[in-house]
């Protein structure tokens, strides 16, 4: 079975330019994701000449593990969101994540990008044992933000169930190489292979190389830029997505979701012979689960035993989403800069939080008044979602305990091939991966962001930061921030003095 995403399956990886030297541009936007080469994109057509830069392949962060719902039904509930927004925030909310499937539409057409764009309706049905009146309660929010097609539909494909129409759905990777294109198009470029070491004011260093701007976007999933002033506000949480085997047309086309904590999350995927039935769930905090292969199975049991027709499981994979304490991502000038744009804290909404968070910061840039500005604004103090602030921090405190435990395991040779496991080596932690011929790669276990200890991740084959969501692959290097490099080399054994 392959270890990757249908969109990583049923696309080629593709690489941007390489940067040829030093450049001065209108804009400079770091990371070439949805959020990225979306903004990229609206700033060309605005007429500023623009570079993108990503040390990956285009798309190859977070938006390739994406099960690519294009959705305007809030993940944590619109009558959650108004209790911390009000009323005119869910209607901005949901006018926003609906203006982004509309954009996400309307470039595909007008730039001719074959990415399997279609509009689906979306289901939210109720989980085994949620309350009764949870869909009720949903569904009055729902038509009090402004969504008045919304309905309840009595006999939908999961049975009882809000129905939330024009959804979309797309193939993303193929949908961000044509962005790509139609930046270069338009006199921009895309260069990947050029990781950003930092990024000072508006000069963007990647190795030798600088980028003299007027304006920085950063859309790095987490950004790379400040080492505190957002990262306290999002926690990240690894979800994990299983890809069944189905019969052409044995299941509609649609986007489903349950009311759980974790919930399911449902779409299909047409592929060359079949489809394939993709769904996800088993959120738990990055770094804080050993138990992966046991939630894979548990999603397989889940499907199963809704979808008697699904056959042969011939994907699955993981992703990481970066849970905000209000539920709406962060997007728009960065803490205390004037010309320094963020975009982050999707809270698993990634492509269309990050369409709607490229439009603003492309209207900011351009003086284009935007009504979503406040509601999405990276310095709000969401007051009434302290609870969560404080309950997020504190498992982030307790975090830092691991500094003082024991290792995993006492020797190298304890952990099988293809595995890894942390090793107390005196007064340090030791990040130890065997790889599958034997050989070892030992690196320090602490996270050069704030210091926390990363926790393998058995299926992903990574090490992931429990508090803050970096991630490194199975050799240390760095693959998501907020750290912007790899695990430090290992403390060295100390020699014993040979006797006298």
């Amino acid at each position: 079975m392959k270890h990757e995403s249908v969109w990583m399956a049923t696309s080629q990886r593709r690489a941007g330019r390489s940067i040829p030297g030093d450049l001065s541009v209108d804009v400079c936007v770091v990371g070439a994701g949805i959020a990225g080469l979306t903004a990229a994109y609206q700033l060309a057509v605005a007429g500023r000449t623009v570079a993108v830069l990503d040390d990956g392949a285009i798309g190859a962060g977070m938006t390739q593990m994406t099960s690519a719902h294009l959705s305007y039904a809030i993940d944590d509930f619109y009558f959650e969101l108004e209790k911390l927004h009000g009323l005119e925030g869910i209607r901005l909310a949901a006018q926003s994540h609906r203006a982004a499937i509309d954009r996400i539409e309307a470039i595909a057409a007008a730039e001719g990008i074959d990415c399997d764009f279609s509009r689906v309706d979306g289901y939210l049905f109720l989980a085994e044992g949620d309350e009764t009146g949870t869909l009720e309660k949903e569904l009055d929010a729902v038509n009090r933000a402004g969504i008045a097609d919304a309905y309840m539909a009595e006999k939908a494909p999961f049975g009882r169930a809000i129905r939330y129409p024009r959804c979309g759905q797309f193939h993303p990777l193929r949908y961000l190489y044509g962005l790509a294109d139609a930046i270069e198009r338009r006199g921009g470029a895309v260069y990947t292979g050029a990781h950003v070491d930092s990024i000072e004011g508006t000069e963007v260093r990647a190795g030798n190389v600088k980028v003299r701007c007027r304006d920085v976007v950063v859309a790095t999933n987490v950004p790379v830029n400040d080492r505190f002033a957002l990262h306290t506000k999002q926690a990240p949480y690894m979800t994990y997505i299983v890809g069944l085997r189905v019969p052409r047309g044995a299941i509609p086309s649609l986007l489903a979701w349950d009311t759980g904590d974790p919930y399911h999350y449902i779409r299909i995927a047409p592929c060359e012979d079949d489809d394939v039935l993709i769904v996800g769930g088993e959120d738990h905090k990055s770094g804080q689960a050993d138990d992966q292969p046991a939630r894979y199975a548990r999603l397989e049991a889940w499907t199963r035993a809704r979808f008697p027709m699904a056959g042969e499981v011939v994907l699955q994979w993981g992703g990481q989403v970066m849970e905000t304490i209000d539920y709406l991502a962060f997007s728009g000038r960065n803490p205390g800069d004037e010309h320094v744009y963020v975009h982050t804290g999707d809270s698993g909404m990634g492509l269309t939080h990050g369409t709607l968070g490229a439009m603003l910061i492309a209207d900011l840039i351009t003086g284009t008044p935007n009504p979503w500005a406040a509601l999405y604004d990276p310095g709000r103090k969401p007051a009434r979602a302290v609870s969560e602030f404080l309950s997020e921090n504190l498992n982030v405190a307790r975090q830092y305990a691991k500094h003082f435990g024991g290792g995993e395991v006492s020797a190298p040779h304890e952990i099988l091939p293809g595995e890894g496991a942390l090793m107390r080596r005196g007064a340090h932690q030791i990040a130890v991966y065997r790889d599958p011929s034997g050989d070892y790669v030992e690196r320090s276990a602490v996270c050069p962001h704030l210091g926390c200890v990363v926790q393998w991740n058995r299926t992903e084959k990574t090490w992931d930061c429990p508090c803050h969501g970096s991630r490194f692959d199975a050799q240390g290097t760095v693959i998501n921030g907020p750290a912007n490099r790899d695990l430090d080399a290992a403390a060295e054994r100390r020699k014993q003095p040979r006797a006298a």
